[in-house]
């Protein structure tokens, strides 16, 4: 190095990434800073120095560097190795540490977590530890095969399980004593870990699943217009077992999208549809309770607004995978496989990697646009969007032109004498309906005049 560049790193002020200490003395609180190198974003610590850049030196003997380094192995687990090195200014010595950010996270320095915060190296919470740990450990082991903090058997519902299993019969034909008691159902389900409550346990058969995991609340909210801003029109946090919440998230949805009605020509039944496809919806719902990150703090959420519907996912995409796997044949890959299972028996899901092809299916078939699937960072969210007509647009008609709307993104095609008859109007209502959305280019005839018929613009 330099004597410039020994100069340089001299005067660089304490940060994130960089300590001074004025000897090797206290060498234990030297180690916790190691540690929080290590567990952050790496950095380096300049002994022989004091914190306001007054050089001060270091007694180097024969083992000196080699002391170090085996202090610092033996007293962090993951052990970690430091890359130390001698370096001499003014006829003085001085040692430099440098760590790099590890791959191995969290270390322990004398049986603590550390992290640095500023230029400072604090304590790691519990929480912050575990969810490190949890991070490291995801393919070996997952948040819904952990055990139940504080949880007992007493805090299972046995009719759950009871229903459960009668599901699971008439689903999947599952053949299971239904006459067990709690406890042996539980651990031929696989739910029991170390004779304690699994995660997965409470949240498919707890009586109050949030009392200990309060994360697993699914927030649903209508708003006003088409940002995602106070006031709501109306809002419900669900709580409840995961299985009960894909029933009550796609009723509140049902009681906040509207649902269309026209006579069909050709029937004397009116026929009703829905304004988004509720399977769909049913099955990104079902996919964000199921495979979820419930590590995060976030909550599964549900929010419509006047021109989409949003599911918002806890979590990320599985190593590897983009918003485009979503979109094309992919394999599944569960990030809670124990859920998975559960859910698979009772065929919420079918765990062949077809639930948003399906999601993207429906829709279509629906006349809406494919789902949008966006990766935020810290969620995945779907969107339905309405059909891409403006709601400007769609205030310029009457009822009978939005039925026929409707009826088109349903059913294709649509001639005049079919719009008559489902209007019960006259032949010079139906035609004047049908040229003014045609003027407006939301319609397009094709064919010939006897045998043609009217479809919607491609948008």
């Amino acid at each position: 190095m330099t004597k410039q560049a020994i100069t340089k790193l001299i005067k660089q002020p304490e940060s994130e990434t960089f300590e001074k200490k004025p000897s090797l003395s206290d060498i234990g609180r030297m180690v916790e800073v190691v540690s929080s190198f290590a567990n952050s974003k790496g950095g380096k610590i300049l002994v022989g120095v004091s914190d306001k850049g007054k050089v001060i030196g270091v007694d180097i003997s024969k083992n000196t560097v080699e002391r170090l380094t085996d202090t610092i192995i033996d007293h962090t687990d993951p052990k970690i190795y430091p890359e130390i090195s001698t370096i001499t200014t003014d006829d003085k010595n001085l040692v430099l540490i440098s760590v790099k950010p590890s791959s191995q996270k969290p270390h322990t320095a004398n049986g603590r977590p550390f992290k640095r915060v500023g230029k400072n190296t604090k304590t790691m919470s519990q929480g912050e530890y575990e969810s490190l740990l949890l991070e490291k450990n995801k393919d070996k082991m997952q948040f819904d095969a952990f055990e139940c903090k504080g949880a007992k058997l007493t805090d299972i519902d046995k009719n759950k399980i009871k229903e459960f299993l009668a599901r699971a019969k008439r689903e999947r034909r599952l053949k299971m004593n239904q006459n067990l008691g709690v406890k042996e159902t539980l651990t031929k389900l696989n739910l029991l870990v170390n004779n304690k409550l699994t995660n997965a346990a409470v949240l498919m058969f707890g009586k109050e699943p949030q009392r200990f995991l309060v994360q697993s609340e699914v927030r649903c909210a209508k708003f006003k217009g088409t940002v995602a801003v106070k006031p709501f029109i109306d809002m419900r946090v669900i709580e409840g077992t995961i299985d009960e919440q894909i029933d009550l998230a796609e009723k509140f949805i049902m009681n906040n999208i509207k649902k269309s009605a026209w006579l069909v020509p050709g029937q004397v039944k009116r026929s009703e549809k829905w304004e988004y496809p509720l399977d769909a919806l049913r099955e990104a719902v079902t996919n964000a309770i199921c495979h979820r990150d419930y590590s995060s703090t976030s909550n599964v959420q549900v929010r419509i607004l006047d021109d989409r519907i949003e599911v918002w996912n806890p979590g990320s995409l599985p190593e590897g995978w983009t918003v485009d796997t979503l979109k094309k044949k992919h394999e599944s890959k569960p990030k809670n496989h124990l859920i998975a299972k559960l859910f698979f028996m009772v065929k919420n899901i079918e765990q062949w990697g077809t639930g948003t092809l399906e999601m993207i299916k429906e829709t279509v078939k629906h006349g809406l646009p494919e789902p949008e699937f966006e990766d935020t960072g810290t969620s995945i969210v779907v969107t339905f969007r309405k059909y891409k007509l403006t709601e400007e647009v769609l205030k310029g008609l009457n009822q009978r032109q939005r039925e026929a709307i409707e009826f088109l993104r349903l059913h294709k095609e649509l001639t005049t004498s079919e719009y008559q008859e489902m209007i019960n109007k006259p032949l010079v209502t139906a035609r004047r309906d049908l040229l003014d959305l045609k003027k407006k280019k939301i319609i397009e005839y094709t064919g010939s005049l006897k045998t043609g018929y009217y479809r919607l613009v491609s948008k």
